[in-house]
């Protein structure tokens, strides 16, 4: 494993941390009146615009790297799916099935990248794919999900995560602020276009008059994601996709240990096995040797 494998894995644990959490600040956006996917939009302008006030010829890399352009509507589908979920689902529920990702991302770097997995790489996958399916499986659930518009819109996030995550590799050569703009953009746009077709289905609603408190929250949740995205362009960049797809997992353990600590969610028997197994899954991938890691 190289120098810079560690830096890169706690930069993926700094992301999944953000994720994580996310759902919090989110929902006291919606308490304000603020729908999910104009949170969205306002969080993801202000990081853009940030980011070409401090690089303002970037997007010109956009010209020379056609792939920018689905990476961007990757992101942008990705943030529209999980952040509109996270906050009107279950957060466990959706952040697990958002998790069904790894299935996702195996598959899309073999396709993509010619990265074959290897046998021990497909049984760490199955080990956490096991978990995911104890914590959902309850006596009263539908089965297989989706159940719910949650989680539909938590797969459609999950797996244009793992394209996401296919794609930072496959541009790694590229400037890493390039990338940033592509997700931020994306994550911009395509929430704002959401939202409007949202409202003429009557699933969305406009924005509130504006107010210092909820001003505030969006450009503090701005400036975490603006962290959190240099922590993905840096780990997904320099690990294998299967290998980020699992370390990103963290997220489940941020998701449940803050909505049980808030009173938001409510952790049963299952839960917790099925959380061990993910767990342990990401623990395997983290302690293997490279070359097993494919």
């Amino acid at each position: 494993m190289s120098s810079a494998a560690p830096l890169a894995a706690w930069a993926l644990v700094l992301n999944a941390f953000v994720w994580g959490v996310s759902w919090y600040p989110f929902r006291l956006l919606e308490a304000a009146g603020l729908h999910p996917l104009w949170a969205t939009f306002g969080i993801y302008a202000l990081a853009g615009a940030a980011l070409l006030a401090w690089r303002p010829g970037v997007w010109r890399h956009f010209l020379q790297h056609p792939l920018l352009w689905l990476l961007l509507a990757a992101a942008g589908l990705t943030n529209v799916g999980f952040n509109w979920a996270v906050t009107v689902g279950d957060v466990v529920r959706v952040v697990l099935l958002f998790y069904l990702m790894p299935a996702w991302s195996v598959l899309l770097a073999w396709g993509l990248l010619g990265e074959r997995p290897t046998l021990r790489a497909l049984a760490r996958l199955l080990l956490a794919l096991a978990g995911v399916a104890i914590v959902l499986k309850t006596p009263d659930a539908a089965w297989p999900p989706p159940a719910s518009l949650p989680d539909w819109l938590a797969l459609m996030g999950g797996l244009a995560f793992a394209l996401t995550n296919v794609l930072l590799r496959r541009l790694k050569d590229t400037a890493d602020e390039a990338r940033m703009l592509a997700m931020f953009a994306g994550g911009a746009l395509l929430a704002a276009a959401a939202a409007v077709l949202g409202q003429s289905l009557g699933l969305a609603y406009g924005t509130p008059t504006p107010a210092a408190g909820w001003l505030l929250l969006v450009l503090a949740t701005s400036v975490a994601f603006l962290f959190a995205n240099l922590g993905l362009q840096y780990g997904a960049a320099r690990l294998p996709a299967a290998t980020t797809a699992l370390i990103m997992l963290t997220e489940v353990v941020f998701a449940s240990v803050s909505s049980v600590l808030t009173g938001a969610a409510e952790l049963q028997a299952r839960t917790l096995i099925g959380g061990a197994l993910i767990l342990l899954a990401a623990a395997w991938a983290a302690l293997a040797p490279r070359e097993d890691l494919g």
